[in-house]
């Protein structure tokens, strides 16, 4: 498939003429064709040539499937219904620039343009592009405020436990194999055998309930796993075999999750391997352990007491105005642009997404996201996040790094003296970095200062002497060993002076009236999940995943842009029956 960019054609006259008629008066236009209207050709082939060949067959435009691709994720559609869309709806039509009898194309397109976007690691270019578009025409710029949080991902597989996983990874090698070289199945495999256990998916069937049973079924899956691993990797067998992914799959699986040993007669025994904590030879961490044969990038996770999936997390970063950001007319009275009411400063927009696996911890995403607005020009002064997403040593990266201020609440003090609010904690103690002494309440220096490492930080531990301590008057109040002395462990400088300082702030009304900001952010999750669905994947792998999520994003976008545009805000507070009536009440009273 070849690609010849080009222009896309302004809106047929027809179609055009169509559109105006429907919409006249004060009926607001549909989405697509507002933005077409205002954003132009948002989407040029251009941008998309490196993901298509010079040769061949001309194919379907892909600025105009990214586009359709995003209206897609505007109306939850799947690639058919778009398709559909595409041959049927006038708005459609107008946005790309369509003939009134244009047949469109066959649904498979969507799929193959995401495959090529995907392949050439352009899953973040409709984002780039709108937010360009945006920055040229002034909603969006660097400084002010923005927001983070994330959200969990189901993963488009069933869920499997470890005895289905066994036997699904073989049966998917086996499907794998006997489609891509039948021949070399036939010669090399007893057909009959094989057929006879992995014929349906493992997890179709009840398993035995008896453990005895079961355990049976987990050697038997480990030993045809080993049988059929050997024989693609036998020197009669073509190299190329071994690139299947569902081998490389299977191949995993058994290093995971069994072990080969002998037994006193000399024979290899396979079995599966069992927890450390439990007497065996260990499992692998959950970053690392496969849970689908069809899905190798989706991974277990856990998040409090109730929170299981198989999956990714979405990370969704957005700019977050407030009444006192609204930019004013020119002559300062109000947020309004003098006309139609209509308020100047635009809607809280989508600025960037991360995907990652389930496992990944949001902290170690803090620094990604504020390379991802950098590269869009996009960095903020606050960036308002939970406090998943910090610790002291991010707090004190972003502002050296990028200059900007992470507002977020950190882990207090959990000394027994902090904790109980009574006593000495580590604030009460006047640290001298420059000569590497701490002293205590009562004036006496510390008699040791110890850099070290604690749980991969580093950390300074700094000891008073037992002579002074244990004589202590206020002894109590300052440490609850019997017999040792007080100790204190202390960050570097940096990190220890940050820390102190945001645990200072986020104690004060003020911060906590600010940091309410933040709390938006769950609106934009609820909007992505009832929107566009994004809380369970639709494609495997996280590249795909990624993509679904980046025109998701766009997506949102465009829906409060077109809602700005006509004047119909959607974050307005709702307001019950009942409170309206009090409202009326006492406007009567007035």
């Amino acid at each position: 498939m070849s690609l010849q960019p080009r222009s896309w054609p302004e809106p047929v006259p027809e179609v055009a003429r169509a559109i105006r008629a429907m919409y006249r008066g004060k009926r607001q236009p549909p989405l697509p064709v507002r933005v077409r209207d205002e954003l132009g050709e948002l989407f040029a082939d251009a941008r998309f040539a490196g993901a298509f060949g010079a040769e061949g067959k001309p194919g379907w435009s892909p600025g105009r499937l990214a586009l359709i691709t995003v209206f897609q994720r505007v109306e939850n559609l799947t690639d058919r219904q778009a398709a559909e869309a595409v041959r049927a709806d006038l708005s459609w039509k107008y946005a790309l620039g369509l003939e009134l009898d244009d047949p469109g194309f066959d649904a498979s397109v969507l799929s193959e343009f995401r495959s090529r976007v995907v392949e050439h690691g352009l899953e973040e270019l409709a984002l780039d592009l709108l937010v360009a578009a945006l920055i040229e025409r002034g909603l969006l710029k660097a400084g002010g405020k923005q927001r983070t949080d994330s959200t969990h991902v189901i993963s488009a597989v069933r869920d499997l436990n470890r005895l289905e996983l066994a036997g699904e990874c073989v049966r998917a090698a086996l499907e794998a194999l006997s489609a891509a070289a039948p021949h070399w199945v036939q010669q090399v495999l007893d057909l009959p055998g094989w057929a006879d256990r992995y014929r349906s998916r493992i997890d179709s069937w009840r398993l035995p309930a008896s453990e005895t049973k079961r355990e049976e079924l987990v050697r038997a899956y480990g030993s045809d796993g080993y049988a059929l691993v050997a024989a693609v990797y036998a020197p009669f067998s073509p190299a190329w075999l071994r690139q299947v992914p569902a081998v490389d799959a299977l191949r995993v699986m058994l290093i995971q999750n069994y072990v080969r040993t002998t037994d006193n007669s000399g024979r290899e025994v396979v079995k599966r391997r069992r927890p450390l904590d439990d007497g065996g030879e260990g499992l692998p961490p959950g970053r690392w352990r496969l849970t689908s044969p069809y899905d190798t990038d989706t991974r277990w996770a856990a998040k409090g007491d109730d929170l299981f999936w198989n999956g990714y997390k979405v990370h969704i970063s957005e700019t977050c105005h407030t009444d006192a950001d609204a930019v004013r007319d020119n002559d300062g009275t109000d947020g309004t642009d003098g006309t139609d009411g209509q308020a100047v400063a635009p809607p809280n927009l989508i600025t960037n997404v991360a995907t990652t696996d389930a496992t990944v911890p949001d902290a170690a995403m803090t620094e990604k996201v504020h390379q991802g607005l950098q590269r869009r020009g996009l960095l903020p002064h606050e960036h308002y996040v939970d406090s998943g997403y910090a610790s002291a040593e991010l707090i004190v990266g972003a502002r050296e790094a990028y200059g900007l201020t992470l507002i977020t609440p950190v882990l207090l003090d959990q000394s027994p003296q902090a904790r109980a609010q009574a006593g000495y904690d580590r604030t009460a103690f006047a640290v001298d970095w420059d000569n590497q002494q701490v002293v205590c309440p009562q004036g006496q220096a510390s008699a040791s200062w110890s850099p070290c490492l604690q749980r991969g930080s580093d950390a300074i531990v700094v000891m008073f002497p037992a002579t002074s301590c244990r004589p202590c008057p206020v002894r109590t109040q300052c440490t609850t060993s019997k017999r040792g002395s007080r100790q204190l462990t202390l960050r570097p400088q940096a990190f220890q002076q940050a820390l102190d300082s945001a645990r200072a702030e986020q104690t004060s009304k003020q911060w906590q009236d600010k940091y309410k900001i933040r709390a938006g952010v769950e609106g934009t999750m609820r909007q992505a999940i009832a929107v566009t669905g994004v809380r369970r994947a639709r494609y495997r792998g996280i590249d795909k995943v990624h993509l679904e999520h980046v025109f998701s994003a766009v997506a949102l976008n465009l829906i409060r842009l077109d809602a700005w545009w006509n004047g119909h805000p959607l974050d307005r507070g709702h307001t019950s029956h009942l409170a309206r009536l009090e409202l009326a009440d006492l406007d009567l009273a007035a």
